[in-house]
């Protein structure tokens, strides 16, 4: 079947595989072009391949690296002459563990890939395109930034960051530019995989509808945020958990 091309163009960040990859593949079915980044080259030529070359083209970089985050955007627009959407995607969670027992400089590490990159690549939209012709943002945050999630403390503290630069980056944009944020539960992939593996049944069980998530729930949660559906939100973050916050505070 052939999708009618909608004349918009979307940036997602860390978007080789997994929730990124999802979103991805969400806005190429509605007819949206696509720049993915992430840091491996294959795996991003892969993403292209299946995603479709005629739609989608990739950056690789780290996305803390600011250069990266300039070089996305302007190759974007080369590609496509405009960037619509930006979906703050990448992110890092490298330790596991108590927080008394962080090492500050991985945390730092988590603030800067998961928190500054975000900032960067709005502030590289928003003068490249988003200024003076609007469009979207979409963050990629985390239900462990909205309550205490145990051992992924870093983690959770830097989406609690990113949830709250949301807010500033709505009231600042407005009214050209939304910005919203999506907070996922545990969604099936590699980077969640230490929080369900050999334990699925288990871990799904918590969940009031019976399951983990996968990518396509988050992909189209980010396709409704930067649809016309929507154009009336702003500043708000999505919880999408499949119930499970539903059990808080039952003993």
């Amino acid at each position: 079947m052939t999708v009618q091309d909608s004349g918009k163009v979307a940036l997602v960040t860390g978007a080789s595989r997994g929730i990124g990859y999802g979103i991805a593949e969400a806005l190429v079915a509605r007819g949206d072009r696509v720049a993915i980044t992430g840091r491996g080259e294959d795996a991003l030529k892969e993403a292209v391949e299946r995603l479709g070359a005629d739609r989608v083209i990739a950056i690789p970089g780290k996305a803390h690296d600011v250069a990266h985050q300039a070089a996305a955007v302007e190759r974007t627009m080369e590609a496509f002459g405009r960037v619509d959407y930006l979906i703050n995607n990448a992110g890092t969670n490298p330790v596991f563990g108590p927080m008394a027992e962080l090492d500050l400089n991985v945390a730092r590490k988590v603030y800067e890939t998961n928190v500054i990159s975000a900032l960067g690549f709005a502030q590289q939209t928003w003068k490249a395109w988003q200024k003076e012709n609007g469009g979207a943002i979409v963050n990629i945050a985390s239900v462990a930034g909205v309550a205490p999630s145990p051992f992924i403390g870093a983690y959770g503290m830097s989406k609690a960051a990113m949830i709250n630069l949301t807010a500033q980056l709505a009231h600042e944009f407005a009214p050209v530019v939304r910005v919203n944020a999506i907070a996922p539960a545990v969604v099936k992939t590699k980077f969640a995989e230490a929080l369900y593996e050999g334990r699925e049944a288990e871990a799904a069980a918590a969940y009031p509808l019976g399951r983990l998530g996968v990518p396509e729930d988050i992909g189209g949660a980010a396709a409704f945020l930067t649809s016309a559906q929507s154009d009336w939100i702003t500043g708000q973050t999505l919880v999408v958990d499949g119930g499970i916050f539903l059990n808080a505070g039952v003993g």
